[in-house]
Order: C-alpha cells, then sequence, then structure tokens
C-alpha cells in the first residue's frame, strides 16, 4: 500500500483525532498542510506532524487558494463552516474526509453529495458507528438473517449528565445556529438504526425541548462563573473545577486551552466557556429527544437522546421476526436469542489494540484504515459515502421539523 498524502483544515478535537493515524501509521499516511486560524492550535498541529511554516494556514481559503497539493482532504471545521471548503476542495480534486453533519442546512447537505457524485472523488461522511466492529457485528447478524426480518428497532443515546454540560451546554455546539442536537449529536444514532434497518425511512415523528439547563433553574445565589464563589460547589455536579482541575488533562479537559497547567485551566475557567455556571450559558439545544421512525417495509424505530444518566453509552434491542438481539455498546455484549431456542448466544467480537487509543469503540480508527484503503485504491463508494449519509440527514432534518411544528412528517 503506498503512502496517501493530505492536508487538514481545522486542527480542533476531531481533526486531531483523525490525523493520529498519520502519527501510528507513517507508511500509509503523510499530513502535508494545515489551516486552523487559533494560532496555538496549528502550532502544536505543525509540531505533531512537521508541516513547515509556509503550509501553515489561518483559512481553508489561503491553503485551498494553492494548487492541489495531496490526495485528501480532512474537513473538520464546525457544522456551519462544512460546506463551502468541501465544495472548493472537490473543485480542486481532493478526495475528502467530511466531518459530521454534512451541513446544517438541508440544501447544502444535498449540494455536497450532488458535488460528490458529479466529482468522481470519494467523499466519506464520519458516521464512525458504522464502522465498528460492535455495529458491524450487528449488522452481519441481521443480513445473515439470524433475526429474520426487522420488525422494530429501538436505540437509547446516553449523553451523560457532565457531557452534556461540557459539549451543549457550555461548550462549541450549545446552539442550534451552529446545528441542532438531534443533527450534530445524534445524526450518529439515526443514521445507525437506518443502516440496521436496511429499509427506506417514510415518516418521522419527534418529541423534545431544552428543559433543565436555563436560568429558571438556576441555584438562588448562583454567580455566571464556578470561579465567582458559588455556593453550590460542593452539591452541584456541574461545578466546572470538579470536572477540569483534576488530574486528568486529557479530553474532555484539553478542549478548554492548549496550557493544560493548573494555572492555565484555571484561567482558562475565569475567562473562557467552559467556566460558566450551566443555568447562565446562551445555550439552546434540546437536553432529551425521542424519534420515532417508520419504514417502507414494515419495520419501526424508535430513538431517545438523554442527557440525564450517569453514563455515556448507547444499548439497542432489535426485533425481528425470528429473534431478537440486544446490545451495550459500553461493554461490547452483543446477545441473539431465536425464537424456540433455549438458550441466549453471546456474540463475540474482536477489536484491535489499535482502537484503544481512538474514540466511538473503534469506529475513529477503522473510519481513517478504510477511508486511507479507498483513497489508495480509488474505489468509487464508502461505507459512509455522501449518498448514504444524505439519507440519515435528512431524517434528521425531518425530525426537528416534527418536534417543532408538533407534526408527523412525511419523507
Amino acid at each position: 500500500m503506498k503512502q496517501v498524502s493530505a492536508i487538514v483544515i481545522g486542527a480542533g478535537a476531531r481533526g486531531q483525532v483523525y490525523a493520529k493515524y498519520a502519527a501510528e501509521h507513517p507508511d500509509r499516511l503523510r499530513i502535508l498542510a494545515v489551516a486552523e486560524p487559533k494560532q496555538d492550535r496549528r502550532e502544536l498541529f505543525c509540531r505533531a506532524y512537521g508541516i513547515p511554516p509556509e503550509l501553515a494556514f489561518t483559512s481553508w481559503e489561503e491553503l485551498l487558494a494553492r494548487p492541489q497539493m495531496a490526495d485528501a482532504a480532512l474537513i473538520c471545521t464546525l457544522d456551519d463552516m462544512h460546506t463551502a471548503p468541501a465544495l472548493a476542495a472537490l473543485r480542486q480534486g481532493y478526495h475528502i474526509l467530511l466531518e459530521k453533519p454534512m451541513s446544517n442546512k438541508e440544501a447544502e447537505c444535498r449540494a455536497i453529495a450532488r458535488a460528490a457524485e458529479e466529482s468522481g472523488r470519494i467523499l466519506s461522511v464520519c458516521h464512525v458507528l458504522r464502522y465498528t466492529p460492535f455495529y458491524r457485528t450487528i449488522k452481519r447478524l441481521i443480513d445473515e438473517g439470524q433475526i429474520g426480518q426487522v420488525a422494530s428497532l429501538c436505540q437509547i443515546e446516553n449523553v451523560g449528565y457532565w457531557h452534556q454540560a461540557h459539549s451543549f451546554v457550555r461548550g462549541n455546539w450549545r446552539s442550534s445556529k451552529v446545528s441542532p442536537m438531534i443533527l450534530q449529536k445524534s445524526c450518529h444514532d439515526i443514521d445507525i438504526l437506518l443502516w440496521l434497518a436496511g429499509q427506506r425511512c417514510t415518516q418521522v415523528a419527534s418529541f423534545g425541548s431544552l428543559r433543565h439547563f436555563d436560568a429558571a433553574h438556576a441555584p438562588a445565589g448562583a454567580p455566571e462563573r464556578c470561579t465567582d464563589g458559588c455556593p453550590h460547589s460542593e452539591a452541584c455536579p456541574y461545578y466546572a473545577p470538579k470536572i477540569y482541575l483534576t488530574d486528568n488533562v486529557g479530553w474532555p479537559t484539553d478542549m478548554l486551552t492548549t496550557d493544560l497547567s493548573y494555572e492555565g485551566r484555571l484561567k482558562a475557567l475565569r475567562e473562557g466557556p467552559y467556566g460558566r455556571c450551566v443555568y447562565r450559558c446562551d445555550n439552546d439545544v434540546v437536553d432529551r429527544q425521542v424519534v420515532i421512525l417508520a419504514f417502507d417495509k414494515g419495520a419501526v424505530a424508535n430513538f431517545t437522546m438523554t442527557a440525564f444518566t450517569t453514563d455515556m453509552a448507547r444499548q439497542l434491542k432489535i426485533c425481528g421476526t425470528k429473534g431478537q438481539i440486544t446490545a451495550d455498546m459500553n461493554t461490547n455484549a452483543i446477545l441473539l436469542h431465536r425464537f424456540g431456542e433455549a438458550e441466549t448466544r453471546q456474540i463475540a467480537l474482536e477489536v484491535p489494540p489499535q482502537t484503544n487509543n481512538y474514540g466511538h469503540g473503534g469506529g475513529d480508527y477503522f473510519l481513517m484504515r478504510d477511508f486511507v484503503q479507498a483513497v489508495w485504491q480509488a474505489k468509487s463508494d464508502t461505507l459512509s459515502s455522501a449518498q448514504a449519509s444524505l439519507q440519515s440527514h435528512l431524517i434528521c432534518f425531518a425530525a426537528e421539523l416534527s418536534r417543532k411544528e408538533k407534526k408527523i412528517v412525511e419523507l
């Protein structure tokens, strides 16, 4: 396998995760250039991947103004900043790895999918759950007919109380102007339900709202910032120093600042968004939501996203005409019970050691492995191509419309 070259647009958390593949497999992937507006983050990235100053840019426009210099572009900007660089990179001839969601606007998602198809380039969307050994094993069981025809699917995403506070109250994805929760966080789940069902979704209904993280629920005397002498510091589970001033300087703490010393983190809490009281933020995304789906071959599905959990895990149950699958992604436990059989079978899956340094149950690793291989082999399609991913995006837009307008949406 020859070495594939890439440029990176957006050197934030996700850009760093995907670029890590180049550090671990330099014979397969090399990062040549980066575009990142934040100087400290850009400089760290350049040091990590040996990028010279002349190939470090403050904007994607500067980088893509240059003639094509690599095989692929990894686009890892925020949700509302995907479309323009993706379209520009396709025009230049780059293969694209595009962070999900494709865009926070339906018309732009369609435009990206259309441009990818017309370009003949690979555009792979980071629906990493499709690449996990966990979900691939479940998909194999379904495709083998182990439970007959799929009748119903039920998945719950336990976001975790502190994760909700970090990412969706204080953090980058707190505003529906960037992306609604169902699209930003849970397009993974909608996509995986669509993939497992193997049917076309025809109807969508959804319910949910922002219930808890607002000023109306602020305890008496709570200041604007946790570091401003909050009287509830002992009792409040969202008290920022409890989360960020510990011995852990990995995720999510490394989102605060590039200066991960105690003093650097404390300064970030006093001045940055992650030190704010969770009841005094400018967030508006939902903190729990339910989505109901109907498919063209008779299957139905329901999905629940909730912030109010202690764990961060996905659990699901798939019922078929000949049996059922129950599974927990946190423990990689998959149980198959075929009707009429006395015993429930525990299904084993392999999780290679390389996945230990990656998130999403190894999905991040296998996404990168398969994308690099697809670019090398010049494949015309991938497991999470733009066309495949467009369908689940359209369901998410329909779910948000249903939630807001309190109606069933026909697809």
